[in-house]
């Protein structure tokens, strides 16, 4: 298996502050050496990330074109553009789902109190 270049994490801001004590876990030249290939994405402070990259991912399915993409160099440059291009819009996910409208929709899974 090749080396990788970056270390992708994805961590909620608690989980941040156990990334930067990785700092005491590792002499001060390997702590920078993986400091420096870190790239950690952070979980969004309201909905859930995961619901938000099933969307995104629902939404590149939707835009791709309807042919077979034959090799992983050519998917990559396609997603890859795609991704570049909702960047530059600042396209954003738009978390509409409420506690209120959860107490609603998933009623039946709270507890009855009569």
């Amino acid at each position: 298996m090749a080396a990788s270049k970056w270390i992708n994490a994805l961590a909620s801001l608690s989980a941040s502050q156990r990334i930067r004590s990785s700092w005491e876990a590792f002499p001060p030249e390997q702590a920078r050496r993986i400091a420096e290939r870190l790239e950690v994405h952070h979980t969004p402070k309201h909905g859930s990330w995961l619901n938000m990259a099933e969307i995104e991912l629902s939404v590149l399915a939707r835009q791709c074109p309807d042919r077979r993409i034959e090799t992983r160099e050519e998917l990559e440059k396609q997603v890859t553009a795609w991704e570049e291009e909702r960047n530059e819009r600042m396209v954003e996910v738009r978390w509409q789902f409420t506690t209120a409208n959860a107490r609603i929709k998933l009623r039946r899974f709270y507890p009855s109190l009569q």
